[in-house]
């Protein structure tokens, strides 16, 4: 949701948001320093909570790319069934 107003902005303050955001407009400069005191905010709250199993190896290993499924024998026709279907 956006809505029109008017602000009085110091100028040199908006030039040095914008230089340190990237951006070129004041529009774009303003919602970016908005965006970034909201995602720094979150960021502090999430160092604050207490993760005892978040460990170094529990991140590396959800950052692993999982298989699904064990490889199983092909039949005659070239094709594997299913992980969850037994064949007979």
């Amino acid at each position: 949701m956006r809505k029109h107003t008017t602000l009085d902005l110091d100028q040199v303050l908006v030039q040095e948001a914008a230089v340190a955001l990237g951006t070129s407009r004041i529009t774009e400069t303003v919602h970016a320093a908005l965006a970034e005191v909201v995602a720094r905010r979150r960021r502090a709250m999430l160092a604050r909570l207490d993760l005892p199993d978040l460990t170094p190896d529990s991140l590396a290993a959800t950052r692993t790319p999982r298989q699904f499924g064990a490889p199983e024998d092909e039949s005659a026709s070239g094709t594997r069934a299913p992980a969850n279907v037994r064949e007979s």
